[in-house]
């Protein structure tokens, strides 16, 4: 018989007997509805995957330009951090810090947590600090603020068009592609099949 764990229904409160669910299988509550586990094929290998990746591209995001002005044959280029550099500069600290935070540390907290748990798992040990790492990556994944950014810059832009021109550069790119990948790894991420593989051993 396949072991069994009580789990509540997030909406209703129901508890349900919820044996191990299979690859590629999603498990309901009975009186709502509302899911109560999903278990994608090959999930921790893809979000492994889908991690380094993030990392990657959080790395080319911060590396070249982000947008290009040009006005009146004056030429300007800016990084993701110059934004948070030009708040503080201008005394606006809290302000600068929160940027910081949300499209920075955060997400740099995100991906390097993912990689910390996954990447010695897939070799068949055991993380360090793990109950550690799984209260961080929760905090961090509220403060990620990524997807408000970019509607923020988009509107920036729209607003510019009309005094320069403006040029994405291969950071904003890197960014939008960055926000997709990131998410898909933070779906696929299921910490009780971590700790289901840390039970059965190597």
């Amino acid at each position: 018989m396949p072991p069994t764990s009580l789990v509540a229904c997030e909406s209703c409160d129901l508890l349900h007997q919820l044996p191990r669910v299979p690859e590629g299988h999603t498990a309901r509550c009975r009186r709502c509805g509302d899911l109560l586990r999903r278990r994608p094929r090959n999930g921790l290998e893809r979000t492994l995957a889908l991690a380094f990746a993030s990392a990657v591209l959080f790395v080319v995001a911060n590396s070249f330009p982000f947008l290009s002005f040009d006005m009146r044959g004056l030429s300007t280029q800016t990084t993701l951090l110059t934004g948070v550099v030009d708040l503080w500069q201008a005394g606006r600290e809290a302000i600068a810090a929160l940027v910081f935070l949300t499209i920075e540390l955060a997400p740099a907290v995100q991906i390097g947590l993912i990689l910390w748990v996954l990447g010695p798992l897939r070799f068949g040990r055991r993380p360090w600090l793990l109950p550690v790492a799984f209260r961080l990556l929760r905090h961090a994944h509220t403060w990620s603020m990524l997807e408000v950014f970019l509607i923020g810059i988009l509107v920036a832009m729209v607003k510019l068009l009309g005094m320069a021109s403006v040029v994405p550069g291969i950071s904003l790119w890197s960014f939008i592609v960055l926000i997709g990948v990131l998410t898909a790894a933070i779906s696929y991420f299921d910490p009780e099949e971590v700790w289901e593989r840390l039970e059965a051993g190597p």
